[in-house]
């Protein structure tokens, strides 16, 4: 499933295409996705100017000026880009097929932007702007990451007492919103944190020094256009390049990448999710 770094990806791909544009048609292939689709979808979007994109967690936002604002979740599988651009090598089999087009938005600038979704998880709901924090998918959702609410100060008292461990608590949208299973086991791994630690039992200071962490990894992520494992795809068609990157996701078998480090990275289960780490050099 698509994180915080792939979503503000594809936010900042379509960016140049539709803020400001006019949607002079857009065309609902089907009546629902994970969910159905908004009563009148496509009439409630017509004519109506996209006034700005933004993003919360891993929700893509398109405000319009009739004090709507449809709320995008890409799920497993969905992938927004402009026009016709085409699949490229992924880390996996893609899924691309025209069949899976289920939403087209096309702009008064000539530009069409296609909503392809091949396993239907993602989603889409219109809410009216003025009270979008209190969506259900929203009112829920902690601090932004790369945001200043997002700070030392808020992550220890939030892992204080806890007695889950510190992968769970950090995949917990409550306590940080955005962040999912790649970029906590990336961050995890640079800060040396195992992450089967309580999170109430890790020092303050190991704790604080988490947060630039965390902003570390996804600003990298971002500059090097998400992860492109077997969907993700930025707006213009081509695919991330974090996954060179990665220093233990996906790695089981191999060398720890960390400084003097002669460990392996390893793979265990935890919540029926797939965690890889070093257990030399992550206590």
């Amino acid at each position: 499933m698509p994180e915080l770094p792939e979503v503000e990806t594809v936010r900042r791909g379509l960016t140049p295409a539709l803020e400001g544009a006019r949607l002079i048609r857009v065309d609902v292939n089907r009546a629902d996705l994970r969910w159905p689709f908004p009563e009148r979808m496509a009439e409630r979007m017509t004519g109506a100017r996209i006034t700005g994109l933004g993003r919360r967690s891993k929700y893509l936002l398109l405000h319009l000026d009739r004090g709507e604002t449809l709320i995008v979740h890409l799920g497993m599988s969905g992938r927004m880009v402009v026009d016709d651009a085409q699949p490229g090598l992924f880390h996996y089999p893609h899924g691309w097929l025209p069949q899976h087009d289920h939403v087209l938005f096309h702009t008064d600038r000539g530009a069409r932007v296609v909503f392809n979704d091949a396993r239907r998880f993602g989603a889409m709901d219109l809410h009216p702007t003025e009270s979008l924090e209190q969506h259900w998918l929203i009112e829920k959702l902690g601090p932004e990451p790369l945001g200043n609410a997002f700070n030392e100060a808020h992550l220890i008292a939030a892992f204080r007492g806890r007695n889950t461990p510190v992968k769970s608590a950090l995949l917990d949208q409550r306590i940080v919103a955005g962040l999912g299973n790649i970029y906590v086991s990336e961050a995890l791994h640079r800060a040396g944190i195992a992450p089967t630690r309580k999170a109430g039992r890790i020092a303050a200071g190991r704790v604080a020094a988490l947060v630039p962490i965390i902003r570390e990894v996804l600003a990298e992520a971002i500059a090097a256009g998400g992860s492109s494992l077997q969907d993700h795809r930025q707006a213009d068609g081509n695919l991330g390049y974090f996954q060179h990157s990665f220093r233990v996701y996906d790695r089981e078998g191999h060398p720890c990448a960390g400084d003097g480090c002669d460990g392996s990275i390893r793979r265990i289960v935890q919540s029926g999710r797939s965690t890889f780490y070093c257990a030399t050099c992550q206590r």
